[in-house]
């Protein structure tokens, strides 16, 4: 049993020895047919690493052939299957520029999109690589409208769709968080614009609830921290986005605080404007007083002149 055991390690240990001195031997050799053979060999036996290396070499010699089409096509494969993503898609778009007349075209500008869709990062992180993609993803449907993969592809921009939502919704509880800092005044601002354009790019999202709580409370802590100038046109703008809350989302679990922050902020409103009318009433009768000792200014002048 034990010699068995020894015979068959020897056998294996051979025909290791033998796969490498014979992969070495084609990595040395200038026999183009031979390398392109043992190339597509390696790649129909999943050795994608070792396809890639021999098809580095013959792709240059048989570019423009019969046999570049298969070639290049297997060569953006291998690198898919070893998960080398934005080279695959790079070779995948490459073939489909070169053969978009070929029957593996729409096959290739999919796995282009879908590479770059598999290397697409998480939502915390850059979403760059994700809009290249969903790009990528369009211009697909674009080109093959009536493809077996068409629904694939929009089930992946979906995806991507719900990457960049969280992405927007990360930075907007971001921009409120720095609300409650020493210098809130221009995060104030940031917050508002913020929440406002994510409800435009994502009108179905679940967070636009929360969001259009945290706009009423934002936008009138805003408001009362504001310079007397703009308090009232930002209390304003607070209770109107109360009341377009109350309207959209009248059995939310926040209507009762936006109920209440309205009300106050009316309270703080009718303030302003008593203060602004008792501003007003000072300054004209300030005015009107300055006008009368004018003219008694006026008049003494003139009686010293009629005198002279």
């Amino acid at each position: 049993m034990i010699k068995a055991h020894h015979y068959i390690l020897i056998f294996f240990a051979s025909l290791l020895t033998f796969s490498c001195g014979e992969f070495y031997k084609l990595e040395k050799s200038t026999n183009w047919d031979e390398l392109y053979e043992a190339a597509n060999r390696y790649y129909d036996e999943g050795e994608h690493n070792k396809a890639i290396i021999l098809y580095d070499r013959v792709l240059p010699v048989i570019k423009g052939s019969g046999k570049a089409e298969l070639a290049e096509f297997n060569y953006a494969y291998a690198h898919f299957r070893t998960k080398r993503y934005i080279e695959a898609a790079e070779y995948f778009k490459t073939f489909f520029d070169t053969y978009n007349r070929s029957p593996l075209a729409e096959e290739a500008l999919f796995m282009n999109a879908y590479s770059l869709y598999l290397d697409a990062p998480d939502y915390n992180l850059d979403q760059r690589s994700s809009k290249e993609a969903v790009n990528a993803i369009q211009l697909f449907m674009n080109r093959f409208p009536e493809s077996d993969s068409y629904e694939r592809a929009i089930s992946m921009i979906d995806v991507l769709q719900k990457r960049f939502e969280e992405k927007a919704y990360t930075e907007s509880k971001m921009y409120y968080r720095l609300t409650e800092g020493l210098f809130p005044g221009e995060f104030f601002r940031a917050c508002i614009v913020n929440f406002q354009n994510f409800a435009k790019s994502y009108p179905d999202s679940d967070y636009n609830e929360e969001l259009a709580f945290k706009l009423v409370e934002v936008s009138a802590a805003y408001a009362e921290r504001s310079v007397f100038d703009k308090r009232e046109e930002r209390f304003e703008q607070s209770l109107g986005f109360a009341d377009d809350f109350k309207k959209k989302y009248p059995e939310s679990e926040y209507l009762e605080e936006v109920i209440e922050i309205q009300s106050e902020a009316k309270e703080k409103l009718d303030d302003h404007y008593a203060l602004k009318a008792q501003y007003e009433a000072r300054t004209a009768e300030a005015l009107k007083r300055r006008e009368e000792e004018q003219k008694n200014q006026e008049a003494t002048e003139a009686l010293k002149n009629v005198g002279n």
